[in-house]
């Protein structure tokens, strides 16, 4: 699959080459093979593109099981974990729930740019409830659970997310 941020890959500020990261799908329905999930090869996909060695893409119902594939994932010491679904307003979306309680740090700058790009296509985008922050040196980020969601969240992060990945690594550089 040929993803549309092959080009912006080699403008990214930072470097991520051999960072581990972790992508958590939070869907009840795909985790039980009732559809394939569309979202978690875009976000390898995109990982894959900007160096990150990726885990396997974990499938999850919505609530605590995301919660628990992020705690797996953090043992690890990944510099990145993305979760996409469960971060709107039914019963079962438990994402941002069981995310916020990881996170030692938010940092809301992202969220608000994501739900800004998205809003500039949909006005559903107001209403995920997502998270991002750190957890330790790991950078979290809750995305929708829509393959539009996630491309806009995507293009979001493009520009920042090796910066982001060594100011948690430690680094001073601007």
């Amino acid at each position: 699959m040929t993803s549309p941020f092959s080009a912006a890959a080699p403008h990214v500020h930072g470097d991520v080459q051999g960072r581990k990261a972790g992508v958590v799908i939070a869907s009840t329905r795909a985790a039980a093979g009732i559809y394939d999930d569309e979202t978690g090869p875009v976000i390898v996909d995109w990982l894959t593109e900007h160096g990150f060695d990726v885990f396997p893409a974990m499938v999850v119902p919505d609530g605590e099981p995301v919660g628990a594939a992020i705690r797996a994932l953090l043992s690890q010491h990944p510099a990145v974990v993305i979760t996409s679904g469960g971060t709107g307003l039914s019963p079962d979306d438990r994402t941002p729930e069981v995310t916020r309680p990881l996170l030692d740090r938010e940092i809301p700058g992202i969220m608000e740019a994501i739900r800004r790009a998205g809003s500039a296509k949909t006005p559903l985008a107001a209403l995920s409830r997502g998270y991002a922050g750190a957890a330790g040196r790991t950078f979290i980020v809750n995305l929708p659970g829509s393959p539009k969601g996630v491309m806009d969240g995507l293009t979001v992060l493009d520009p920042v997310i090796g910066h982001l990945c060594d100011q948690l690594d430690g680094g001073h550089g601007h």
